[in-house]
């Protein structure tokens, strides 16, 4: 039988658009930026999606995400509380705010419910969505950085469906432009791996009107 990184199987599980957490109703202001910011060919949401990545998720969620693994394997509910409160600051409207915490919420309960799963570190709060996914990814055998590219193709894979949707695109360009991304989150999780508690920022300032806009959009598929 041939080898495999353990925790392989469960990281896949997890990054499941499958998994019933809700990712895939979020476009994360995609779809607003379709409407107002010129976001209407491959190119352009090919480069969307990309600064997303570099500008917003390898410096915020992602080191949080990095954390917080540490943090669950050393059963340190208090970082955790930490991180968790760090990651609720960052979330400028509602949309954004409503997302982390709704998936964050279904991740946790699904964990609870599966085979009784141990989520006592959950005990008294619901964490958002980053924080959840080290919580359950924790308990895998995956090394945080596999956990952390788990986390953001998982990511990738929900925006670039956002993208065929409303651009709209074909599921041809959908797979060129996962391709570009699959390439790139290496070295977003590189960046991500050298921030520290004073070195996380979240500051994404187009990103958090459209989302403003979007609250408002008057036809709309997805929930952010």
């Amino acid at each position: 039988m041939t080898a495999f990184t353990p925790g392989l199987l469960q990281l896949i599980w997890l990054a499941s658009p499958a998994l019933p957490v809700g990712g895939f109703s979020y476009s994360e202001g995609l779809e607003a930026a379709v409407e107002w910011a010129g976001v209407g060919s491959e190119a352009a949401a090919c480069d969307w999606i990309s600064g997303q990545l570099h500008l917003s998720l390898s410096r915020c969620d992602l080191p949080v995400l990095l954390q917080a693994v540490t943090a669950a394997r050393a059963a340190d509910a208090s970082r955790l509380r930490t991180l968790d409160a760090w990651i609720r600051q960052t979330r400028e409207t509602s949309e954004f705010r409503l997302q982390t915490e709704q998936m964050g919420r279904s991740l946790a309960d699904w964990l609870r419910g599966l085979h009784g799963a141990d989520a006592s570190l959950f005990a008294g709060w619901q964490p958002t969505y980053p924080v959840a996914f080290a919580v359950a990814a924790a308990r895998t055998a995956a090394s945080a950085e596999d956990i952390a590219a788990a986390f953001c193709f998982g990511w990738a894979e929900n925006m670039v469906q956002t993208a065929i949707k409303s651009v709209p695109l074909g599921q041809s360009a959908g797979q060129r432009i996962l391709a570009r991304l699959a390439d790139e989150i290496p070295v977003a999780l590189a960046h991500a791996a050298t921030l520290d508690d004073d070195s996380r920022q979240a500051l994404s300032p187009m990103l958090a009107i459209l989302s403003s806009r979007h609250e408002n959009q008057y036809s709309r598929l997805f929930r952010s």
